[in-house]
This record gives structure tokens, C-alpha cells and sequence, in this order.
């Protein structure tokens, strides 16, 4: 059976804003069915308690329905400025079969995520790159701003080389306010290269989340006898037996993976592996677990 949030339901719908509002709609909508209802509070003006907070700040009432302390959050807490930051790299328009490319995929995620944070007012920008910082709409939460940066995303398209790293870099100097930093990409590269760039994020005292979307194809290789392959950056051509390479390859991905997921950990960075297959629902569920794993 096919999910309603699924990559493969949700491309029927055309505009990127009814997209936006299936998903969180339905992600909510789950959260109040599932194990998992009290993450919906770290969606609304509170914060867990952490030690040296004030404990006549615990909401009590929200204890009572998590068996978890929050506090409320107070307003300078609560609007902090997000900002979604999307690889236009061409990698990112890779597609097998009939899924979503990576990059439609980010993109959708990406403003189910805008649309969450436009519901508590808080403030949300966008940064594109490639070879080096492209679009740039700052982070804002007046009414239409939402519009705008659903526009801008829908407008985008995968075309040219990466330098990720560089780009990470610059983000971080151009970033002066304590900000939530959002990064959706594939990480094709020197994971120790990016894994330093993010790094210096996080000493700037920002928050950062790594979406890392790879194809459903790139994660599984459902590949079977001779197989050319295409460097979609570079153009260069390379054919394997994929039979026999199958499992040097499994185990190639899940280690690139595995890399990332200890390096941010390190940096005390949300690391959250997806791949086109998966339910947009499940996506945010992933990022809202790997949350919690950190208190």
C-alpha cells in the first residue's frame, strides 16, 4: 500500500505550497496517533529543560502528557532565524526510474520544513549553491514571505559543479545572528573536507541539520550485469560488472554514511540519512528521533 505522503503520490501534485501543506498536515496529524505526540511540542513555544534553567519555568501540564520537562520558550528564543540551505549541484538532479529526483525531493522536504516554522512565525531564509553561493532570500516572517521562498524553489534546477566545503565556509562568515542552518545535499565529496567546513558552523554558535538525500538506486544498487555509469558532474563514463561489484558497493555507501553520521555527532550536528523511497512523514519522523537522541 502507497503512502499518501509517499515521493510517488505527492508528484501528482503539481504546485510545490499544496505539497508543503499534504506534508505537514499529515505529519501532524500522525504525530497525535503515534508514540511519538510529544515531539509535537517542540513545534510550539516550548524547550526541554536543561540543566541550569530555571525549574519554576517547567510547564507542569506538559509533563503530565510527555513524562518530559519543558519549559516555555521566551520570545527572542522562539524566533530564531532558519535557514534552508540547497544543493543545485547537477548531482542532485539524479533520477532512477520513477521516483523523485534527489533534488525535487530536498526541495520538497525543504518546504515542508518552511512551512512547519512559517506556522510558529519563525523566521526562514534560503541559500543555494553550487561552485559557490547562488540565491539568497534572508530569513523573514512576515506574511508572504512563505510564498516567496516556495517560489524561489520551485524556480531551481540542478545544473552545475559542487564546492561544498568552500560554500559551507562562506555561510559561516556571512551568518552574524545565531541561526538554524539546514542543509540539504547529497555530500558527494571529501567527507573529512565537508565534515571541517560544517565544523565551522557550529563554532560560529550555530545549530545545523543535515538532510543527506541519496536515490533510492544509490542506496540499494539494484543493478545486474555489465552497467555504464555517468559522472553527472564530470561527464566520465565508467562500466562495472554490477554483479560482482554489488557488495563492494554496499558496503562503500553504508561506510560514506557512517562517516557522516559519527563526524556530526562529534560536532553535535542532527545527521539525518534519507533516499527517495521514503515517505516524506517518515523523513521528518527520522529528523524529530535523531533530536531526541541528543537530550
Amino acid at each position: 500500500m502507497t503512502s499518501t505522503l509517499s515521493p510517488e503520490t505527492l508528484q501528482q501534485i503539481k504546485r510545490l505550497d499544496l505539497r508543503a501543506r499534504m506534508v505537514v498536515r499529515g505529519f501532524l496529524q500522525g504525530l497525535h496517533s503515534s508514540p511519538l505526540q510529544g515531539f509535537s511540542v517542540q513545534f510550539s513555544d516550548h524547550r526541554l529543560y536543561n540543566r541550569g534553567d530555571d525549574p519554576k519555568l517547567i510547564d507542569w501540564l506538559v509533563y503530565a502528557k510527555t513524562d518530559k520537562h519543558y519549559i516555555k520558550r521566551f520570545e527572542a528564543e522562539t524566533n530564531l532565524n532558519g535557514f534552508l540551505l540547497m544543493d543545485l549541484s547537477k548531482s542532485m538532479g539524479f533520477r532512477q526510474g520513477t521516483s523523485m529526483t534527489k533534488f525535487e525531493y530536498s526541495t520538497c522536504l525543504a518546504a515542508a520544513l518552511t512551512y512547519l516554522m512559517s506556522l510558529q512565525k519563525d523566521p526562514v531564509g534560503l541559500l543555494t549553491f553550487d561552485d559557490k553561493l547562488r540565491a539568497i532570500l534572508p530569513a523573514r516572517s512576515r506574511r508572504g514571505h512563505l510564498g516567496d521562498v516556495l517560489a524561489a524553489l520551485s524556480g531551481m534546477t540542478p545544473e552545475g559543479t559542487t564546492e561544498l566545503p568552500r560554500c559551507l565556509v562562506q555561510v559561516a562568515a556571512m551568518l552574524k545572528q545565531h541561526s538554524l542552518v539546514m542543509l540539504f545535499s547529497d555530500l558527494l565529496g571529501d567527507p573529512e573536507e565537508t565534515l571541517a567546513a560544517l565544523a565551522r558552523l557550529r563554532h560560529g554558535g550555530h545549530d545545523v541539520i543535515v538532510f543527506h538525500v541519496l536515490d533510492d538506486a544509490e542506496v540499494r544498487f539494484p543493478y545486474d550485469g555489465p552497467v555504464e555509469f555517468e559522472d553527472p558532474e564530470s561527464g566520465e563514463l565508467v562500466t562495472v560488472d554490477a554483479t560482482g561489484f554489488r557488495a563492494e558497493y554496499l558496503d562503500q555507501i553504508a561506510a560514506f554514511r557512517e562517516t557522516y553520521s559519527q563526524g556530526c555527532s562529534a560536532l553535535r550536528i542532527d545527521y539525518v540519512p534519507l533516499d527517495t523511497s521514503m515517505p516524506f512523514d517518515r523523513a521528518l519522523t527520522e529528523y524529530l528521533q535523531q533530536r531526541q537522541a541528543r537530550f
